[in-house]
Order: structure tokens, then C-alpha cells, then sequence
């Protein structure tokens, strides 16, 4: 007997059940992000791990440790702090000053040192001290040249001392105040114009009103320029170990070296890390909860003040000076030298080391780029808070200066590759050797780890400039998320990723300290041959090779020159 349901007209029908929302799928490798960032992230975890495990151990420090604890441990610190100290002064000073001279003032030759305030960047800081280092040492040809002209002989007569903590401060700042000049000079130029003009009807000069409204407001890109320089300061290993001043960066090479204790290193490569991120904490805590913005919306660029007379001439000799000891006296210096004597090696020798720099410099910026690019496309279309802070870890390599990044490379990686040699022996009495720590692997991924952040941000700001509707509409024609990007946005964003690709390029060729721990023991590059040569000094041989690399550190500087010109 069957049943039937009578519903009752006088009762409202039940809705029908809503269909769920289909979830947007998202595309894996969208999600590698947070892959990306626990690999940069590694050699920073596997340091911290090594120098806190005799906590968890229970075994103790060494005595390694303890002996550079009770003998070494300040001096590493207080040399850090004052050359971090005497850079980050003479760096801000230059940089700040010439940025405000070429943009709010008019004087002769201001169009050209605007753009040659750039050229510093393309000279490394361990080059720079090499070069001055033989023009002003004892046997130099500056103090030859006293010696010839007064008849006195050395001792007799007063000369500053380039090896030194201040001589080494003044060659990185030579190098390092353009980060300082292109941030404050973007920030003057983005400033209201009426402000400026508001303080001088108020009585105030263009000194006064520099100090009371344009400094303040550009303190953030002042800060960020000084954190940039500060960072590279902690980073460097090349001119302070020529100049023989202990920091950080050189105990943690002699302790890996010297003395064959990673441990040690390792609690040195932290307390690094712990001074850097110190510092950062200082600057933001310092600035508190005040705002640096103006609060009109006019925003009129500002007109140079012409400067004439002297006071036209002395800002071009303040405009021109750093240029002149950053680049000119330095680059002109190395290719006198060149021609005088260069590199003994003939070009069949002298060939492998370009080859190595070209060969890890090239592989490091596609892998940079391809990595960068993911990241940056990721975050662009899932834009989640974790991919947002996925992507923002992976950019921390470059706070963390190469030497530390060089010590956890080779950690894990030796911890991996005796774990597989173990393994191996035990299973089927075969060693695997090092297949991973002492190779050229190992070197590309601390490569990657240190200067990810620099196609990041050339990514990043390229993307920035895309319309979203371009994406949408090879969307809605039917292609998919990689497809959209591959024929619509990666050729829009071509010149970005060139950018990138070209940054880290450079930035490869140049890195020191990294390359000199983790380089397989016969592998030679050109950083690598200028420092062996000037180690010893052989100062005319290393500048064949100082001088590709300075040529090479152009190629950016002029793309930045490029992009100056065109706003």
C-alpha cells in the first residue's frame, strides 16, 4: 500500500538548495611560495639551530668559543658598531646632501653629476680599497711624490693612515651613499612644492627649510637607505680584512678556516645576524607612531633655487667630489695599472675565471628571476595574507649578510651529504662523496638566498605597473591562469625581468665572502683572483680583473640612469 504526501497549499514551498560556491582553484605552483621562503630560510634556521645546540645537548661551548668569547668577542663588536657608525654618517651625509643640492637647487653642471652621483655603484668596496690602498700607502706614488718634492723621508712627516677603521669606513661609503642618494632624492621630488614654498614666506631660508620640513619628511627613505648601507657595511669581508680590521664577517671566516670549528662560526653568524636585526628594531623603534606624509594634495614639483656665484661653484665641488673618489680616481686608477703591467696570465689562463664568474652569475640570475617571477605572479592573483607573508620571507636573504648565508649553506648540506654517504656505506658499502656541500650547487643556492630580494623588488614594481583588466580579459577568452600569463603579462613585464635578471647578475660578480667559504676548492672567479692577488700584493695583476668586474657593475647603473631620465 503506497502513501501519498498531500502538502498543504496554505504553507510556503521550501526554497530550493543553493548550489555551494565553487572554490577557486588554486594552481600549484601559485602555492610554492611558502616552499620557496622555508628554502631561503634554511641556511638562517640551520645557523641558529648549530649555534644553540649545545643548549638543547647538553655538551657545552668549546673552547674555540670560549677562547674567542674571552679574547675576540668585543673587539668583532666594537669594530662592527663603529664602522656601521662612520659609514652610515659619512654615507647619509653625502648621500642626503647631494640629493637635496641637485634637486632643489640650480648650479653648473647639475644635469650631469645628477646622473653621475650613480656611477660609485658600480665599483665593489674591496676594489676601491685596493686601488687606494696602493695610491696612498708608504710606498704609493702620493706620498713618493711628497717624499721626491720635500726631501724628507718617511717618518719625518704627518700622513693619514689608510689602513685603518676610518680608512676602511671611508671606502664604503664611498661606494654605498648612492642607496641613500636615489631614495632621498625620489623623496624630495615627491614632495609638495607648496610646502617649501609655505616655509620661505614664513621667513625660513632654503637651509632652514631643509632641516624643518624636507628632511622630516623624507627620514623613511633616509632610514631605508641607511639600513640598505648599514647592511652592506656588516656584510663586507673584503676591505675590512685588507684593512685589516676585525669585524663580525672576518672572525666568522677565520673561526671556519683558521681554526676548523663550525660551531663557533656559527654562534659568530648569529650574534651578526642578532646586531643586524638590532638595528632595524632601533630605527623603527625610534620613529614611534609619528607620520612622515604631507597632508595637501598639491603636488607641484619643486623648482630649483638657482645658485650663482660661488655658492654655484662650491655645490658643484660638493656634487662632484664623491663621484671622484667613488668612481673616477678608482676606476682611472685600475686602468693605468691595467696598462702598465695588468694580470701576468695570458688570456687561455685568465680565461676559466671570467668563465666561472659568467657561468655562476648567469645560471644565479635565471634561477633568481624564474624564482622572483613566481613569487611575484603568485601574490598578483591570490593575494593572502600567508602568500603576502610567504613572499616577504623570502626576501629576507638579503638582511643576512653573505658570510652567515655562506656558514648555513654548508651546514645542512654537510649534514645532508654524510647522512647519504652513511646511508650509502651501510646499505651497499659505496661512498657518495660531497655531492652537494663544496660544488657549485651548493654556491647558486647561497647566491639565491642573498640576492632573491633584488629580483623581487625589479619584479615586483614591474607588476605593479600591469592593469588587472588585461589579465581578466585572456581570461574570459578562454585561457588559463598560466596561459593568460605567458602571452598577455610576461611580455608586457619583459623589461622588469630583464632588470632583475641584470641585478643579480651583478650583484654575483661581485659578491666576496660567500663565494671564498662555500667555492669548491678549485673553483676561482674573478672576485675570487682579485683578492688572492691583493692579498698578496699584487695590486697591478688584480686590476684586469677588478676592472671587468667594474665594468659589468655599469650595466645597472645604467639601466638606473635610463629609468632617471624617463621619470
Amino acid at each position: 500500500m503506497s502513501s501519498t504526501s498531500i502538502t498543504d497549499p496554505t504553507l510556503p514551498l521550501p526554497s530550493p538548495a543553493l548550489p555551494r560556491p565553487a572554490r577557486r582553484r588554486v594552481p600549484l605552483w601559485a602555492r610554492s611560495g611558502w616552499l620557496v621562503a622555508l628554502l631561503v630560510a634554511l641556511p638562517v634556521l640551520a645557523v641558529l639551530a648549530n649555534a644553540a645546540a649545545p643548549l638543547w645537548t647538553g655538551s657545552g661551548t668549546g673552547a674555540v668559543w670560549h677562547h674567542i668569547l674571552q679574547t675576540n668577542l668585543l673587539p668583532y663588536l666594537g669594530n662592527s658598531l663603529q664602522l656601521g657608525a662612520l659609514v652610515a654618517l659619512m654615507a647619509g651625509v653625502t648621500g642626503i646632501g647631494c640629493a637635496w643640492l641637485v634637486t632643489a637647487c640650480r648650479f653648473p653642471g647639475r644635469r650631469l653629476l645628477e646622473a653621475a652621483l650613480l656611477l660609485p655603484m658600480a665599483m665593489p668596496a674591496y676594489v676601491c680599497g685596493y686601488l687606494y690602498t696602493w695610491l696612498l700607502d708608504a710606498a704609493g706614488p702620493v706620498q713618493s711624490g711628497i717624499r721626491d718634492l720635500t726631501g724628507l723621508r718617511w717618518g719625518q712627516y704627518w700622513f693619514p693612515e689608510i689602513r685603518s677603521l676610518p680608512g676602511a669606513a671611508l671606502m664604503l661609503a664611498a661606494v654605498l651613499y648612492p642607496y641613500v642618494y636615489l631614495l632621498c632624492r625620489a623623496a624630495f621630488l615627491q614632495q609638495s612644492s607648496c610646502l617649501i614654498e609655505a616655509s620661505r614666506t614664513l621667513g625660513l631660508s632654503l637651509r632652514q627649510s631643509f632641516f624643518r620640513v624636507a628632511l622630516p619628511l623624507a627620514r623613511p627613505a633616509l632610514a631605508a637607505g641607511l639600513g640598505l648601507v648599514l647592511m652592506e657595511t656588516l656584510a663586507d669581508f673584503g676591505t675590512v680584512d685588507y684593512f685589516a680590521v676585525r669585524t663580525f664577517t672576518t672572525g666568522i671566516y677565520e673561526t671556519w678556516f683558521g681554526l676548523g670549528d663550525r660551531q663557533a662560526a656559527s654562534q659568530l653568524a648569529a650574534c651578526l645576524m642578532g646586531l643586524v636585526a638590532l638595528l632595524v628594531l632601533a630605527e623603527h623603534v625610534s620613529r614611534g607612531g609619528r607620520r612622515y606624509h604631507p597632508t595637501t594634495t598639491r603636488q607641484a614639483p619643486l623648482q630649483p633655487t638657482p645658485l650663482s656665484g660661488w655658492k654655484g661653484w662650491a655645490a658643484m665641488l660638493a656634487c662632484a667630489l664623491p663621484v671622484l673618489v667613488g668612481f673616477v680616481i678608482p676606476a682611472g686608477g685600475l686602468l693605468h695599472l691595467m696598462l702598465d703591467r695588468g694580470d701576468a696570465l695570458d688570456p687561455a689562463n685568465f680565461l676559466p675565471f671570467a668563465r666561472n664568474s659568467l657561468l655562476l652569475a648567469g645560471v644565479t640570475a635565471l634561477l633568481g628571476v624564474a624564482l622572483a617571477a613566481l613569487l611575484g605572479w603568485g601574490v598578483r592573483l591570490y593575494p593572502t595574507p600567508w602568500s603576502r607573508l610567504a613572499n616577504r620571507l623570502a626576501g629576507l636573504g638579503y638582511a643576512v649578510p653573505g658570510s652567515v648565508i655562506a656558514v648555513g649553506t654548508l651546514v645542512p648540506f654537510g649534514l645532508l651529504d654524510n647522512a647519504l654517504d652513511s646511508w650509502l656505506r651501510a646499505r651497499f658499502g659505496v661512498s657518495s662523496g660531497l655531492l652537494l656541500s663544496g660544488t657549485m650547487v651548493a654556491l647558486v643556492f647561497a647566491y639565491l638566498v642573498r640576492f632573491l630580494a633584488v629580483g623581487q623588488g625589479a619584479v615586483e614594481s614591474g607588476l605593479a605597473r600591469l592593469r588587472p583588466s588585461l589579465f581578466q580579459a585572456a581570461r574570459v577568452l578562454g585561457c588559463g591562469p598560466g596561459q593568460a600569463i605567458a602571452r598577455v603579462e610576461a611580455p608586457l613585464a619583459r623589461g622588469a625581468l630583464l632588470t632583475a635578471a641584470v641585478l643579480i647578475f651583478v650583484d654575483t660578480m661581485k659578491e666576496l665572502p660567500a663565494t671564498l667559504i662555500v667555492r669548491p676548492f678549485d673553483l676561482d672567479t674573478l672576485a675570487v683572483r682579485v683578492h688572492n692577488l691583493a692579498s698578496d700584493e699584487r695590486l697591478a695583476e688584480a686590476s684586469t680583473a677588478a676592472l671587468l668586474i667594474v665594468a659589468v657593475g655599469l650595466v645597472p647603473v645604467l639601466v638606473l640612469l635610463r629609468a632617471m631620465r624617463r621619470g
